[in-house]
């Protein structure tokens, strides 16, 4: 039977959820958004069968609502609902990465008829908008599901039905469990990110060379304090209890790692160095976390003419594509000097493997 999904917010989450429902003739997609131009996009490339700028006009038919707005913006659609008439079985979702507030807003729905379950697919893309858009955006990402306390199994099977074509791993957790687990392996590492960043240009004004050592490394590592500011202040007001507790933690951690340096602790810095690398090499490297990954080949290249278009030339003729290449002047550490940036992880290991096999140094952190 033909369903009819409200996809509320078509940037590239929801653009990219609506892509992979597209791939099923059960659904019909109906994308609204209160940008012209997205929705227009979005009509342009079959992203939906149909678009609309009234949430409530979307409503009329809907059998499945996902909420793909910022936090606070989705909040107030939750609150919408509450005005609307709704008369049939209707299950609303999100997509927020932080879902106890959203599962409070969502406490608030009167209408019996609504059926709220939180969602978080756990993947995402450094680039934004509905034209960075994939169908493949959450495949082997993990889709974390907090129902309400309205919610029941059989409606959580629909959902997931509805769902199926992103090919996520589905997971049931609490609100509390899933904010904090993302506070710690997400949000608080941007925080992080952002707080090396203003180290590194404090210390800046001092050192004006600075800025072209942070160049390679350290550049990397702080990738994630590149993203949208807007969107990730919201993220942390609504996170902002986890916030706080790992903050604390942090700074106290700090406190006792700087005990260990002031007072050469050799032994004892080696072991947390060494926790720290053990720990960090065992985690799942196949899967897609909650903070988007990296594919990237690290390749050691002669200083001479040509050599780039070598490389890019053996990956063209085994037609493999590249996502973004980099030249990088220092790279401490690491034996390569052009960074390849690739759209998978099996995109990755292939090109490693053929740069390899023809006599290219490779190196994937």
């Amino acid at each position: 039977m033909k369903r009819t999904v409200v996809i509320a917010g078509l940037g590239l989450i929801g653009g990219s959820l609506a892509k992979s429902m597209m791939k099923s003739e059960e659904n019909y997609i109906i994308g609204y958004d209160v940008n012209q131009d997205s929705l227009e996009f979005a009509r342009l490339n079959g992203i939906v069968h149909e678009s609309t700028t009234s949430f409530k006009e979307a409503l009329q038919n809907a059998d499945i609502v996902i909420l793909a707005a910022p936090i606070s913006e989705s909040i107030q659609l939750i609150g919408i609902l509450n005005e609307l008439p709704i008369s049939k079985e209707l299950i609303v979702s999100d997509v927020a990465s932080v879902k106890t507030s959203i599962i409070k807003a969502a406490s608030s729905l009167t209408n019996n008829k609504i059926t709220f379950i939180g969602g978080h697919p756990m993947a995402g893309s450094h680039k934004r908008g509905i034209s960075a858009a994939k169908a493949h955006l959450f495949e082997n990402a993990t889709y974390v599901l907090t129902p309400s306390v309205r919610s029941t199994e059989e409606k959580v099977e629909t959902l997931k039905d509805v769902l199926k074509n992103t090919r996520s791993k589905f997971v049931v957790l609490s609100p509390d469990e899933h904010d904090e687990m993302t506070g710690v392996v997400s949000h608080f590492p941007h925080l992080i990110a952002s707080s090396l960043v203003h180290q590194a240009k404090k210390w800046g004004d001092t050192h004006t060379y600075l800025p072209n050592l942070a160049a390679g490394g350290f550049r990397d590592i702080t990738r994630i304090a590149s993203s949208n500011p807007e969107l990730w202040q919201d993220i942390f007001y609504h996170n902002r209890e986890k916030m706080s507790v790992l903050l604390e933690e942090w700074i106290q951690e700090m406190i006792d790692l700087k005990v260990l340096v002031d007072n050469n602790k050799k032994n004892a810095m080696i072991t947390y160095l060494q926790n720290a690398k053990n720990y960090r090499d065992g985690l799942p490297s196949k899967d897609k976390g909650v903070i988007p990954s990296f594919y990237d080949v690290y390749v050691d290249i002669k200083d001479q003419t040509g050599s780039i278009a070598a490389v890019a030339q053996l990956l063209a003729e085994h037609r493999i594509s590249i996502k973004n290449i980099e030249i990088l002047e220092m790279r401490e550490g690491i034996t390569g000097v052009l960074r390849l940036s690739f759209y998978s992880k099996k995109a990755q290991t292939e090109s490693a493997i053929l740069l390899r096999n023809n006599g290219f140094d490779t190196t994937i952190l």
